[in-house]
């Protein structure tokens, strides 16, 4: 009866939500009509929070779903789509966020600075795309008039975040026993964990932020202290979560850090410069400078971010005994690659940074390689009869047709072993995940595959990996 009640009063408030919304649309509309901007501004700023309260009255109302199929045969099924949706979201603003990111730093390294640059610009830049020529300038601080159609460059970063912590809530929050805690990591109760995970962002910002306060006129201590930050944190996530959480968090943190910048930071600043604009007065210097350094550093953890949302894919790097060292050296390489990219658009040209992101990345590809077969020195030869009894055993439960998991109701990423042949094709991600990160069979190793049967997997691969 409960759930009939909140779905009523769930569709009434949403109605009304969304009402206003069009209602508050058409009035901006009607105001900028009779050129009363001051006005329309206005009324934009409630706008504003309506559309938030949208949003929050959306993640209510899959919340009231969820209450219906609580319990039933579509539970899971609800949950695999939340996470495919709310996924496709997260990438989708992601994409565009770090886009912007990429070409705002682009434009600011390719200016052209001393050709024909009147004395109130920074730069200027010709440039060609889709079939048309394009001219951008950068004004040192602001122009003497603000235009009226000004665009900002903030809900790509805002619904990145928004849809990333709910993606880590969905996957992480809710399974925290399956997917969060790793009894021979750190054995604490769900409730724990979610507590340190929302801490340590929390902690981090705060941290970061003083580093960025204190530290931003020497270059060189902020820089050490930026990475220092960073690496602690890969060590503190990799201390207290299982493998795979570890590196989603360590990208939490980074995403969390990058959007808090945008948020507490560079827009507010941006909106400091526009009023002191409007009235005519001189923007403060020091909100666009702090709003540039933020931007940039934004800028370098771009790559390593990008990263760690397909690291999911290649348990060889979070399933690694040193799996934070890992991380922090795939860190270190794609910011080094991201630099040398930076530096090249300025037209400048380094002989070393490449190289050594480049030598710090086959570092990690050679530190992550399998080791040798234990299983007696692999001279018994291995069957493959004795591989699927294996299997059968240990992963069927989830991988198969009919999954009697408690979780996995359908096969994780489709993937069976109910027959011969499927077991046979899929070998090769049967040796990643079974052999060099062992992290399957899942939730800790649910089923017990020990580490004779691990070795014997690893031997028949090693053998040639034959059918009999």
């Amino acid at each position: 009866m409960i759930e009939e009640f909140l779905l009523i009063a769930w569709l009434v408030i949403f109605s009304v939500i969304v009402a206003a919304t069009y209602k508050l649309h058409h009035s901006i509309k009607a105001f900028k009509a009779d050129g009363n901007y001051e006005k329309a501004d206005t009324i934009q700023t409630s706008q504003n929070w309506f559309y938030a309260l949208i949003i929050i009255a959306s993640i209510c109302g899959i919340g009231i779903l969820y209450l219906f199929l609580k319990g039933t045969i579509y539970e899971s099924h609800f949950f695999e789509w939340l996470n495919l949706t709310v996924r496709l979201i997260h990438i989708t603003f992601g994409i565009a966020w770090i886009g912007a990111s990429f070409y705002f730093v682009f434009l600011e390294n390719a200016l052209n600075r001393t050709e024909g640059v009147r004395d109130e610009l920074a730069g200027n830049l010709w440039a060609v795309h889709g079939g048309g020529f394009y001219y951008v300038e950068k004004y040192k601080l602001a122009p003497k008039k603000i235009p009226k159609h000004l665009h900002w460059f903030k809900y790509e970063a805002y619904f990145t975040w928004l849809s990333g912590f709910c993606l880590l809530a969905i996957v992480y929050y809710f399974n925290a026993s399956s997917y969060l805690i790793d009894p021979e990591v750190f054995d604490i109760l769900p409730s724990t964990a979610i507590t340190i995970s929302i801490s340590s962002l929390i902690i981090g910002w705060i941290l970061y932020d003083q580093i960025c306060k204190r530290l931003s006129n020497n270059k060189v201590m902020f820089t050490i202290a930026i990475t220092v930050l960073v690496f602690l944190f890969a060590w503190f996530y990799a201390q207290v979560f299982s493998g795979r959480a570890a590196y989603i968090h360590f990208g939490a943190f980074l995403g969390t850090l990058m959007a808090a910048n945008v948020f507490f930071i560079i827009i507010p600043g941006q909106k400091r410069m526009v009023a002191a604009a409007k009235k005519g007065l001189q923007p403060n210097p020091a909100d666009g400078k702090a709003a540039f350094l933020r931007s940039y550093t934004n800028n370098y953890f771009t790559l390593p971010v990008l990263f760690v949302m397909i690291s999911n894919h290649f348990p060889s790097t979070f399933g690694n005994t040193y799996q934070w060292l890992v991380l922090i050296g795939i860190t270190l390489g794609t910011a080094g690659v991201k630099h040398y990219l930076n530096i090249r658009e300025k037209g400048e040209l380094s002989i070393w940074v490449m190289p050594i992101s480049v030598i710090i990345l086959f570092g990690m590809a050679f530190m992550t390689a399998p080791t040798p077969p234990k299983y007696e020195n692999c001279q018994e030869i291995v069957s493959f009869t004795e591989v699927q009894t294996i299997i059968n055993n240990r992963c069927t439960t989830c991988h198969s047709s009919n999954p009697t998991d408690n979780v996995w109701k359908v096969a994780p990423n489709g993937i069976k072993y109910d027959t011969a042949e499927q077991i046979f094709n899929l070998k090769n991600k049967i040796f990643q995940r079974v052999v060099v990160s062992k992290n399957m069979p899942f939730n800790n190793n649910q089923t017990e595959m020990t580490q004779e049967e691990r070795d014997m997997i690893n031997c028949w691969i090693n053998q040639g990996g034959l059918k009999d």
